[in-house]
């Protein structure tokens, strides 16, 4: 049995790769955001820090409640909810700071977390058309009977049978479990854990 890696599957690597460099991206925009909450006056700190605090906890939330969709979906609105305040007072802070350049670097920096983590939520809830797990299957199911036809006159080889029916059904899972890295084998976990250490430095 020859297994061959179609263009599907290079795509599903691909959207895999491309979810795990937006986690590390969402952690690194959320950290420097953060460092740069120093540019701030001290009364300004003081009432942003405790709400990046919960942003974190909530995104970290979003990640560890999959597969509940709705309880994703619940913490995805209440991060918004917070990223909202959290930009409302920044830049309030930027303008009692009275300095160009801290309103630039702390302005840009909020902007790229609050861009990158709204990336990162659509590329969570976007995946292929069911459409395309249909036909998925369909030609799984037609290589099965094409191969059961072609071979009907010969005697029955058990471990021939066995051998495809194994291959195309580990093949279907790995493309499903590429395009849902948070609920079988493949995972994001230790990619995820960058922002539980990014949270661990706030405190």
């Amino acid at each position: 049995v020859v297994v061959e890696v179609g263009e599907d599957d290079v795509l599903h690597l691909a959207r895999f790769d491309a979810m795990r460099e937006l986690v590390v991206k969402v952690a690194n925009a959320i950290g420097t955001a953060w460092l740069r909450l120093d540019l701030l006056p001290a009364s300004a700190q003081q009432r942003l820090r405790p709400e990046f605090r919960n942003y974190v906890d909530e995104r970290i939330a979003v990640y560890r409640s999959i597969p509940d969709l709705a309880a994703a979906r619940l913490h995805i609105d209440r991060a918004a909810a917070m990223q909202n305040r959290i930009w409302s007072q920044a830049v309030s802070a930027c303008r009692d700071a009275g300095s160009p350049a801290t309103t630039s670097l702390v302005i840009s920096s909020f902007n790229d977390m609050i861009d990158i983590t709204t990336t990162r939520t659509v590329a969570l809830q976007t995946h292929p058309p069911a459409i395309i797990f249909m036909l998925l299957f369909g030609v799984a199911l037609a290589s099965s009977l094409l191969a059961g036809y072609g071979n009907a006159a010969k005697p029955r080889s058990w471990i021939h049978i066995l051998g495809f029916a194994a291959v195309l059904a580990i093949t279907a899972y790995i493309i499903l479990d590429l395009e849902y890295p948070r609920i079988g084998v493949i995972r994001l976990d230790a990619v995820d854990q960058l922002l539980a250490q990014l949270r661990q430095t706030m405190n």
